[in-house]
């Protein structure tokens, strides 16, 4: 693959998980704040009665928070990501693994996306699935899960 379509194809990817983790990120701060509302409006005369369901509230806010948390956390680490690699040897933070059964991207942990048509499972760098591929090359093989894969290209 020459050089401009790597970049290219990279930005993309780049674009839709920083979108996918934008919008995750939105829906935790939206979550949060709706649920602050709900425990704010519980005031008055029969305050007692709405404690326990304040105190639901809060730890339901806290949870949120802390998804909005991990979601900036991981738009950080996509932001790291350089679009412009050179060509890497083996699987890496950034890297686009192409085997005989299915294309990766190595980022966060995002599930599958489509990008210029081709479906791509965005993976971490901590997951199981890329500790087995990490150390190999092009033409080699690895397993997870009872399945062997082939590296056919590595981008």
């Amino acid at each position: 693959m020459p050089t401009q379509q790597r970049t290219t194809l990279r930005q993309q990817l780049l674009a839709e998980c920083c979108r996918i983790q934008q919008l995750k990120a939105d829906n935790a701060r939206q979550a949060m704040l709706e649920v602050q509302e709900s425990a704010n409006e519980g005031q008055g005369a029969i305050e007692d009665m709405f404690e326990s369901f304040r105190a639901a509230c809060q730890i339901q806010r806290d949870l949120f928070a802390r998804q909005l948390d991990e979601a900036l956390l991981g738009l950080r680490v996509l932001q790291r990501i350089p679009a412009v690699q050179p060509h890497p040897e083996q699987p890496n933070l950034g890297t686009i693994i192409i085997t005989d059964t299915q294309r990766f991207f190595i980022a966060l942990s995002l599930g599958e996306i489509t990008v210029a048509g081709e479906v791509y499972c965005v993976i971490s760098a901590f997951s199981p699935l890329y500790l087995a591929m990490a150390s190999r090359r092009v033409g080699d093989t690895f397993a997870f899960r009872d399945k062997k894969y082939c590296i056919k290209s590595i981008v």
